[in-house]
């Protein structure tokens, strides 16, 4: 089967990279693990390197597409002996991370060209769901087909696929683009229950401003995508 790759775009998640690093490097037929530091201000990138990890470091931050494409074309570097699948993770799930063997399965043995997390266990989140929905009433509008969690960013894909899908949308966009980009062009997609946990946002004030910049990418994703 083909190798993988786990990519992780990190800011400033010092706290669980560690853990999160270690549990993906133990994942089943993954031999590279590289964390992209987006602009980090605390030790995030020497915390990662420490668990094992190769460090691409973004001297500003530059959003989690940015983190997506610098940490896709690290492991182009590594790959001697033909293209690797990727696993995209969140820096915060930490020792979670090591649930996210269902995700490459379909990949690896070919049955799916793309997975995509769904959370068994779902944290309460401090918002109402009005990103989720417009996510995903978007996708089924522009494909017919209707995800259950549209902006989870654990993935496993085939650098067919990630390349078919580039360049990829701005920001907190992505997720929403990714999956319309690759089912309009043919591309299998697959939803697989995991057991990892991120993370939940909250309700104050810099959570409400995460939550409007998340409304503002995928609107525009949306936008472009009619």
């Amino acid at each position: 089967m083909t190798g993988t790759a786990v990519i992780i775009p990190a800011k400033d998640e010092a706290d669980r990279i560690g853990a999160t690093v270690a549990a993906a490097t133990a994942l089943p037929g993954v031999d590279l693990v590289v964390v992209v530091d987006d602009g980090s201000t605390d030790q995030t990138g020497r915390v990662a390197k420490a668990a094992g990890a190769r460090v691409v470091r973004h001297s500003r931050n530059r959003g989690k597409a940015a983190a997506m494409e610098s940490g896709a074309e690290a492991v182009r570097l590594f790959d001697d002996e033909g293209p690797r699948n990727l696993l995209f993770l969140d820096a915060d799930l930490g020792e979670t991370a090591r649930t996210a063997a269902p995700l490459i399965e379909p990949v690896a043995t070919g049955e799916a060209d793309m997975t995509i997390a769904v959370f068994a266990t779902r944290v309460k989140l401090g918002g109402h769901g009005f990103v989720v929905r417009l996510a995903r009433e978007g996708i089924e509008r522009a494909t017919g087909w209707t995800p259950t969690q549209p902006l989870n960013g654990q993935r496993c894909l085939t650098r067919a696929a990630f390349e078919a899908a580039r360049p990829l949308a701005h920001g907190f966009g992505v997720e929403t683009a990714l999956t319309i980009d690759l089912l309009r062009k043919g591309f299998r997609v697959r939803e697989v229950e995991v057991e990892m946990a991120h993370r939940a946002t909250g309700t104050d004030w810099r959570a409400q401003v995460h939550r409007a910049r998340q409304f503002r990418d995928v609107a525009r994703a949306l936008l472009v995508r009619r």
